[in-house]
């Protein structure tokens, strides 16, 4: 489902020295809280988790500060902490991988095999039992989705899922890939759409980053028991285009 993307010529100022300060904050922070993470296999999920999340408050904090960005949530009241569920994002910029972390219950991430190239970054990704699809191969993608996601599930853990398989532009949602669905039709937990606009500040691909407000909101919960795979992707699509819509 893809919105026609209307905006004019961005004629905002650049914000250089706020957006390098970012990027050097994010690089050193990064290398850093990876080797704290790899060396964290010696302990426990729960604490790798919280190492984690603290390094994702450090750069919102940074993200703020730096670059005059900040974001609102929207739906708290849909998440239940002891309910584990599926969710189901738009994927517009890098600020959602890091937000989303701090924002949501403790979950395992779906991520491309690529990243794991990336040397203690990529590594460390691992120690917090992400998800790794192979984009090449989609049935020993969705094999792996399934297998994992379940297994998570079953833990207690969250699964978060970028149906789109990749950044979109700001204020477009590209077709859902089935994988997310697929899941929630087979372990029977609920999904919840999550919509942001974070491409209209921090844009897909883009050095720089602008001040404003990112607002992030929470959909109401999809019920996947008795429903067809169709039926629930279509919905959390339709919802998460909609809302970005008015956004």
């Amino acid at each position: 489902m893809k919105q026609q993307n209307t905006s004019q010529p961005d004629l905002r100022p650049k914000n250089y020295i706020g957006s390098t300060l970012l990027f050097v904050g994010i690089f050193v922070t990064a290398t850093m809280v990876g080797i704290l993470l790899i060396l964290g296999m010696l302990t426990t999920f729960k604490i790798r988790w919280k190492i984690g999340y603290a390094w994702c408050a450090i750069i919102s904090w940074m993200t703020k500060v730096f670059c005059g960005l900040t974001f609102e949530v929207e739906g708290m009241e849909n998440f239940d902490p002891k309910q584990p569920a599926i969710i189901l994002s738009n994927h517009q910029s890098a600020w959602e991988t890091l937000a989303l972390r701090y924002i949501l219950p403790p979950h395992s991430v779906v991520i491309k095999r690529e990243l794991l190239y990336l040397p203690i970054w990529g590594w460390s990704l691992l120690t917090l039992k992400s998800i790794v699809i192979n984009r090449k191969n989609q049935r020993a993608s969705l094999r792996s989705l399934l297998e994992q996601g379940s297994r998570y599930l079953n833990e207690g853990l969250w699964v978060l899922i970028f149906p789109e398989g990749t950044r979109a532009p700001a204020r477009e949602v590209l077709k859902f890939n089935i994988g997310g669905a697929m899941l929630a039709h087979k372990t029977g937990f609920p999904v919840i759409p999550v919509v942001h606009n974070a491409g209209d500040f921090w844009p897909r691909y883009s050095f720089f980053k602008y001040p404003g407000v990112i607002k992030l909101k929470i959909g109401p919960v999809i019920e996947s028991k008795g429903r067809k795979v169709s039926e629930i992707n279509a919905e959390a699509e339709k919802w998460i285009a909609q809302t970005l819509k008015n956004m």
